[in-house]
Parts: C-alpha cells; sequence; structure tokens
C-alpha cells in the first residue's frame, strides 16, 4: 500500500493563512489619507470624513473634468476625497501634508468602502491615467470623467470618493465611519520627537481613541537606515 501523500508542515501553515485572509480579506489593503492634523481631530470627534468642493484644486484640469461631470449631468454640488493606494512616499509627506502638522491616516481599504458606500449614489473607485494619445483614440465617457487624470500623475496611485448631488445644501458632503476602519495614523516626519509624543497623547484622549496605532513617520530620519552607514555594522 503505497504510503498516503499529506501535506508538508509548512503547506499546512500556508493554507491555514490563506484561509484566515480569506475570512478577513477586508483588511487585506489599505488605503491612505494624507491631511493636516485639525482635520483629522475633526474626523476622530464626529466620526465623519469631509468630501469637498474641487473647484480650487491645484490640478485644473482635474478640477475641470469633474466640473464639467456637474455641468454635464445636472448635478452641480460634486464633492470628492483623495486617497491613495501605494506606500509612504516622500511625495505624498511634501505635496499633501507638508510641514509639522501634516499626518497620514491609513484605513482598511474594504472596512473604509463598506462605510462610505452606504451614501446613496457615492463612488468609491481608483483613478485610471490617461495620456492625450489616448484620449484622441478614445474619447472620455460622462460617467468616467470624475476617475480621469493625466498620465503624468500615475504615481499617485489615487483612490478617489465621489458623490454629485444636485443643489445640495451644505458646503461639503459628510459620511459616517468607524474607528475599527481605521489600521493606523502616521504624524508628519517633521514633527520633533518630543512633541509627536505629546500630539499622540492627546489624541488618544479623544473620547474612543485610546487603542488607535499612532507612530511618527521615520521617511527622512531612520536610526535603523542609518546604522548601514556605520562601519561597525
Amino acid at each position: 500500500m503505497e504510503p498516503a501523500n499529506f501535506p508538508a508542515p509548512l503547506q499546512i501553515a500556508s493554507l491555514f493563512k490563506a484561509l484566515k485572509l480569506m475570512k478577513d480579506s477586508r483588511k487585506g489593503r489599505f488605503l491612505r489619507r494624507y491631511t493636516e492634523l485639525p482635520f483629522l481631530i475633526e474626523m476622530l470627534q464626529t466620526r465623519e470624513i469631509a468630501l469637498v468642493n474641487p473647484q480650487f484644486w491645484d490640478d485644473r484640469n482635474d478640477s475641470y473634468y469633474l466640473q464639467q461631470y456637474g455641468s454635464l449631468t445636472g448635478l452641480e454640488s460634486i464633492f470628492c476625497m483623495c486617497l491613495t493606494e501605494t506606500n509612504e512616499t516622500y511625495h505624498h509627506w511634501r505635496i499633501f501634508s507638508h510641514g509639522t502638522g501634516g499626518v497620514c491616516i491609513e484605513f482598511h481599504k474594504g472596512m473604509l468602502q463598506e462605510d462610505v458606500l452606504t451614501a446613496p449614489d457615492l463612488r468609491a473607485e481608483p483613478v485610471i491615467y490617461r495620456t492625450l494619445q489616448d484620449l484622441r483614440q478614445s474619447r472620455p465617457l460622462t460617467k468616467d470623467l470624475p476617475f480621469l487624470k493625466r498620465h503624468a500623475f500615475s504615481d499617485e496611485m489615487e483612490f478617489r470618493l465621489f458623490v454629485a448631488r444636485q443643489k445640495y445644501k451644505d458646503g461639503v458632503f459628510r459620511v459616517p465611519v468607524r474607528l475599527g476602519s481605521i489600521s493606523r495614523i502616521m504624524l508628519s516626519p517633521w514633527l520633533p520627537k518630543t512633541v509627536a509624543t505629546q500630539t499622540k497623547n492627546t489624541l488618544k484622549a479623544i473620547s474612543g481613541c485610546s487603542k488607535l496605532k499612532i507612530y511618527r513617520s521615520t521617511l527622512v530620519d531612520n536610526a535603523s537606515w542609518k546604522k548601514f552607514a556605520q562601519n561597525d555594522v
């Protein structure tokens, strides 16, 4: 009789790991929101994220496409929030959260989507990057306008929340989110360490936030990285 062909221990461990990821796939990916400390505090206190009108965005091409979508659909009250699916980069800190007051909120992607998609007609989708040549060959559809950007911005790997309304009364569009959807919070890499400690304590003192994972980014000043330049490593 041939011996039974049982999986090796390593294979069994890998199988259990895969099953665990399948069971909790909502926590398998992340979305990052680079912003500033006052907006983080507001979000933690209100348990809401705020989508804003993109009219005055620095990227006028992007803003125009969003405004054009509103004009073409008759839904002229448009609101948007930009996140990213990529790892921490100097570009994101410098452009979107520069200075000591910058923060990065990392969300569990699936959990955040569950929260925001409770808002009727809200769309949560990755941005598609196209060249001028692409658009000359195939003009964009109206429904795609809110999620199109020029290829030069593709390194941002943006993921966008977008909603359009007809004559919406408020200047921002607020959506409830669970604190549990936050994976961690990173404070500015330019924030002095002593101030970072006090900031962390202040944030954790907000009701319900004591267990949040809050760190100061070491992107521009990392002790482990520096050690490799020493002769005695």
